[in-house]
């Protein structure tokens, strides 16, 4: 199903936190993570950031554990399947009271 992100035709799932993302730019090799932050109502505000430093709409946690904030231009939504594999915590044993 297509729809529309800010100007942008986006397939597939809708470009919000929580969405898997790649992330392209030019002088950088692509990326996945996932959106943690939309900070739209910063930028339509009026909230640009500064000259030297502006502001971004999507706070994006990479799978290699880096942030990163960038535009919706920036981004696709992810087209692999699944999320990358996490490592599973074995259960930790709890001890009953009373028994030693």
């Amino acid at each position: 199903m297509a729809h529309r992100s800010d100007n942008r035709l986006v397939h597939g799932p809708e470009l919000a936190s929580g969405a898997r993302v790649l992330v392209r730019r030019n002088a950088e090799a692509d990326v996945t993570g996932e959106v943690v932050e939309d900070f739209a109502t910063l930028i339509e505000s009026g909230g640009a950031g500064y000259e030297w430093a502006p502001a971004h709409r999507w706070a994006v946690a990479l799978d290699d554990g880096r942030l990163i904030f960038v535009d919706t231009e920036d981004l696709t939504i992810d087209p692999t399947p699944g999320r990358p594999a996490e490592p599973e915590l074995a259960p930790t044993p709890v001890a009953s009271p009373g028994k030693r």
